[in-house]
């Protein structure tokens, strides 16, 4: 008789969470600062997943904002918010969902401390981007699979 065969327990561990990439341009600097208006913000979320080893996936959120004053641009923040995920045992059906709301969730609080943080360093009022809900742009994404380019997340302030 042989021995059943032992099921892996699934796990889903975080292995760090790091600042990938970070740019600021303020274009027009130091005339930018003189002008009292409120700007018009443009925030745009990107997400991307890649298995780089054996049971680790790094997953990004890029976020880029930009204030502008009608065609003039008085900043543009862009940030990319990594983390490090150790993943086994899970089914590979269920897999991109995980990459795809589960990790996102969990970076994204990184996220906004990165792009208020750099914004207020900048010397311009803090930025926080509202709370997302990745579930739903997951679910957008897989409605949305067959048109060309990569998972993109558009919002207007």
């Amino acid at each position: 008789m042989s021995e059943p065969q032992q099921q892996q327990a699934a796990t889903f561990q975080i292995e760090k969470i790091y600042v990938k990439d970070l740019s600021l341009e303020i274009p027009h600097a130091p005339r930018v600062f003189l002008e009292q208006v409120q700007p018009n913000l443009e925030v745009r979320i990107d997400t991307a997943s890649g298995n780089f080893a054996e049971g680790y996936h790094e997953v990004t959120v890029t976020a880029t904002v930009t204030a502008k004053l009608g065609e003039k641009t008085l900043f543009l923040v862009e940030v990319v918010q990594a983390g490090i995920f150790a993943i086994r045992g899970v089914p590979p059906e269920e897999l991109p969902a995980l990459l795809g709301i589960a990790c996102p969730a969990a970076i994204f609080p990184y996220l906004r401390e990165s792009v208020s943080d750099t914004i207020v360093r900048a010397g311009f009022p803090s930025v926080l981007l509202a709370p997302l809900s990745f579930e739903t742009l997951y679910m957008q994404r897989m409605q949305e699979q067959g048109q060309a380019g990569g998972p993109r997340i558009e919002v207007a302030r």
